[in-house]
């Protein structure tokens, strides 16, 4: 049965605006569909440019399953993955990416880089894009727009 968790990642990326960071959140899921890992952005709170939601949610889940794979694993983020973080996803072998807002300025899946299109790409996950992509869009902008 499939359960879509982009209203989980939605909840994430509002917590994580809340704390005043760019608003995307992620939820990875086992095999099996049991929430393993979520995570919003905490790269200011951290003063760590590379703790996106989604590389806290893949260093969560690995750590919990004590590998660095998450073969058959679904990973739901608000915002199209950048490059470092498409390149985790490859790395880390999930199988399945769900995700809300494109990104032409600095995504890494359907814009810019394409990592999972490069032929040193190792692993390729299914991709579906647009899910609750307005929702995820709006919160993005109404974020930008109060900081202006």
């Amino acid at each position: 049965m499939f359960t879509s968790r982009m209203d989980d990642a939605l909840t994430e990326a509002r917590a994580a605006a809340a704390r005043g960071e760019v608003p995307v959140g992620a939820v990875l899921c086992d095999p099996q569909g049991q929430v393993v890992a979520t995570a919003g952005n905490r790269t200011r709170e951290l003063s760590d440019p590379t703790a996106h939601a989604e590389i806290l949610t893949i260093r969560a889940a690995c750590a919990a399953a004590g590998s660095e794979r998450l073969p058959g694993h679904v990973l739901w983020v608000t915002l199209e993955p950048c490059p470092m973080c498409a390149a985790a996803i490859s790395a880390a072998r999930i199988a399945t990416l769900y995700y809300g807002a494109p990104d032409p300025r600095m995504g890494g899946v359907a814009h810019g880089a394409r990592v999972f299109d490069h032929p040193q790409c190792h692993h390729r996950p299914q991709v579906y894009d647009g899910i609750a992509a307005a929702e995820s869009q709006a919160l993005l902008r109404g974020f930008f727009a109060a900081r202006r």
